[in-house]
């Protein structure tokens, strides 16, 4: 969600208004060998141990993306997917297999990932704490100011060809390769041009990595955002592992020793749990898919979990994106394709950036899980389908996921993928309805006649000749067909929620801004984040340059930064939906091997969160002669300056949390509110019902402004009694025009009556 966070405000600064930024990489790859030192000693005396099969690769590929156009095009390779021979295909679904990611031979320890402690990680020098060996981690962001204790590099205090970054791996390791990057800034240049390697058991004695009976010196970067790959010609076993960096970007007498690193490597086998003490845990119980998944793949698994349990789910598509790639839906309920008088819509929304993708997977394995479990007759998975419908979109961009998975976890970079094809960032690129209601606000000095719910989208947004991306289209047609309640927006490269609003009110970069229902979002966020295996460790360190931990892993959108076009803030003002961020992880792009941990660090959390969609208070408006529901009946919840509406089918939503509230309703006729019980206890049966139209027309009208506050008067006076004077009815109709309701932990009660 922040990946382009302090580009996007430094252009805000200068030019006084947001410009669209088209970060789309370059697609090119080189081809890179070790070189041979002559200055450098022969081989050693000293030895290491060895174990297992070494590999021997006299051909190198290293990938290289940057976020800037290259100035010369490097060797092309076959891991290069053309742009000139994407451009020229025709817009429709790819049939034909295409190339995947490079296979690295051992997986990454995890710098980027932050399974490597800061403890592990070792420098010869620092120019400050800001720029400490812990910050030398493979994509890394700094903060908008450089100087502080979140720069994006590990920094050396003197530039000279003596300074390393050491890494511990605790434990036997067979060291393969090395993947560096320069450092994250928007105000320095500071890169490594080549560099060295050398491995050690003891940390004290060091042995070179050799190319042949000479010190090999490996290629480092050209750009600072660019990861470059190196393997090694033999692959090495050692505990400990030195990048010793040989030239550098130097202008003048500018130019630091600054690089971000990941090391990749295979742990050897530890049959005497020697290491047991100091291994966290990799794999799942549960028996998944755990693997990244091209759009081709994911079509598969969604079809064999439909074909497994043909009963409880349905594919369907909500459009294309502008390659002509569908957007596929997994819709999971006990009555598949139709929306049931009652029962709540869920849905779960990822891939919105391409690059973040540990919510793809996330919600892959949840569709998994929860065919397997209702077979199993797990009763809470059971409940949970037969009284939610539950929509899971894994790829919003699948356009941008395609380009980063060519690349592949560790390649692609902080910004490859993030954006659609056509570089839109989808999360900036909804209808702006903050500012059409703060304005009318600003405008309007009869609060009776302003809105709060459900503001219309500006004409110009949907012209055809609109900067809108052909995805977020399908996703506004797809929040205005069904009927949600509840959403989470899975994102990636941070360890926190955020919950609306999203965009400041007076376009500063950072500002407190929050909804009507702000404590109800809070306790959404909460409920997510709490729950998360990762979050709620107080032990945890920041991912990039903030500390959410002092917010309790929640913040309010705009307190973080500023997001124009939020999906959250669209869906909240738009529709009936209340939808959260949830930045899933550091690592955008997680290696394969940690998708398992991470499956078991959100499964309670992707669970918590879907039962959240019963908490507060539901029923159904009808018609009093002909029983037909009624739709667009307006429920209002006093003190909350926010309205919903009922749907088709006349039923209504309103999520609360627990507490008394007094509810009053608009439909042409009065409203008896008469809540139903929440899921998790047996609903009571209730039989509400409103006039004719042609009978409550006038007097409902006198009854209720329309939005914005009760008029005042007799009438409204009637309707503002206190709690304990508005009657409740459980049985038949009484000409009410509010009714005190109670919520609690275990669902919503009547205060009086019944």
């Amino acid at each position: 969600m922040a990946g382009a966070l302090h580009f996007i405000l430094l252009l805000f600064l200068h030019y006084g208004s947001f410009v669209l930024i088209s970060a789309r990489p370059a697609d090119d790859t080189a081809a890179v060998r070790s070189t041979v030192d002559p200055d450098a000693a022969l081989t050693p005396t000293v030895s290491l141990s060895f174990a297992g099969k070494t590999t021997n690769t006299t051909d190198v590929p290293t990938t290289g993306f940057t976020t800037s156009k290259s100035t010369t095009k490097p060797p092309t390779t076959t891991t290069e997917t053309g742009k000139t021979a994407e451009r020229a295909a025709p817009r429709k679904e790819a049939e034909e297999e295409e190339e995947g990611p490079l296979e690295l031979e051992c997986p990454p320890l995890g710098l980027e990932s932050l399974r490597v402690k800061d403890g592990q990680l070792r420098a010869s020098s620092f120019k400050r704490r800001g720029l400490g060996p812990h910050r030398g981690r493979l994509n890394i962001q700094s903060g908008i100011e450089d100087g502080d204790i979140y720069d994006g590099a590990w920094c050396a205090q003197y530039r000279d060809k003596n300074q390393w970054l050491e890494v511990d791996a605790r434990r036997l390791t067979r060291f393969t390769g090395v993947i560096l990057q320069g450092r994250s800034s928007i105000w320095s240049w500071d890169l490594v041009h080549t560099y060295k390697v050398q491995f050690s058991n003891d940390s004290l004695v060091w042995t070179p990595c050799m190319n042949g009976t000479q010190e090999a010196i490996f290629e480092g970067n050209q750009y600072t955002e660019t990861p470059v790959l190196a393997l090694f010609n033999t692959s090495t076993v050692a505990r400990y592992i030195r990048i010793n960096p040989q030239t550098w970007y130097q202008n003048g007498t500018e130019g630091d020793i600054c690089l971000r690193a990941e090391v990749l490597g295979c742990a050897l086998p530890d049959p005497n749990n020697i290491y047991a003490w100091q291994t966290e845990p990799t794999e799942s119980r549960d028996k998944l898919d755990f693997r990244h998944h091209n759009y081709k793949e994911m079509r598969k698994l969604m079809k064999s979990v439909n074909e497994e349990c043909p009963d409880i789910t349905r594919i369907y598509s909500i459009g294309k994106s502008y390659m002509g790639l569908k957007l596929y839906v997994m819709e999971i309920s006990d009555n598949p394709g139709k929306h049931e008088l009652g029962e709540p819509e869920f849905r779960y929304v990822a891939g919105m950036h391409g690059n973040e993708v540990l919510g793809r997977e996330l919600l892959l394995n949840l569709m998994q899980y929860m065919c397997q479990e209702y077979k199993r007759g797990d009763q809470r998975i059971v409940r949970l389908i037969k009284e939610t419908r539950i929509h899971l979109l894994p790829s919003m961009n699948p356009d941008g996921y395609e380009m980063a998975y060519k690349k592949g976890s560790e390649l692609a970079g902080w910004a490859l993928g993030r954006y659609s094809y056509e570089g839109i960032d989808m999360n900036h690129n909804f209808a702006d309805l903050n500012s059409v209601m703060w304005n009318a606000i600003e405008l309007e000095t009869d609060r009776s006649k302003l809105i709060n719910h459900y503001f219309p989208i500006p004409e110009q947004y949907t012209s055809e000749d609109a900067f809108v991306a052909s995805e977020t289209r399908a996703v506004i047609n797809w929040m205005q067909n069904i009927p949600f309640v509840l959403s989470a927006n899975l994102h990636g490269g941070e360890l926190v929620v955020t919950y609306p609003f999203d965009m400041t009110r007076d376009w500063a970069p950072r500002e407190h801004t929050p909804t009507a229902d702000e404590s109800f979002f809070r306790w959404l966020a909460t409920a997510y984040a709490s729950t998360n295996q990762v979050m709620s460790n107080p032990d945890r360190r920041p991912c990039h340059n903030k500390d959410f931990l002092r917010h309790n892993n929640i913040i309010n959108g705009a307190d973080w930064h500023n997001v124009p076009g939020s999906m959250n803030d669209f869906s909240y003002l738009h529709t009936n939906c209340f939808e959260v961020t949830v930045e899933l992880s550091c690592d955008k792009f997680p290696h394969a091997s940690e998708l398992p941990i991470e499956w078991e660090n959100n499964r309670e959390s992707l669970l918590v969160y879907m039962e959240q969609v019963h908490r507060g208070i539901k029923g159904v408006v009808r018609d009093k002669d002909t029983e037909a529901g009624i739709a667009d009946a307006i429920i209002k919840v006093d003190d909350i300056d926010h309205h919903i509406r009922s749907v088709a089918d006349g039923d209504y939503w309103r999520l609360l949390n627990p507490g008394e509230y007094r509810v009053t309703g608009q439909r042409r006729g009065i409203l008896p509110f008469l809540p139903h019980l929440p899921s998790h206890v047996r609903p009571l049966p209730h039989n509400l019902r409103l006039p004719p139209h042609q009978d409550a027309q006038t007097e409902a009208e006198r009854h209720f402004g329309e939005g914005g506050e009760t008029p005042q008067g007799p009438a409204a006076q009637a309707a503002s009694a206190t709690s304990t004077q508005a009657p409740c009815h459980h049985q038949g109709y009484q000409p009410e025009t509010c009714c005190c309701c109670q919520t609690g932990k275990e669902g919503v009660m009547m205060k009086n009556g019944g």
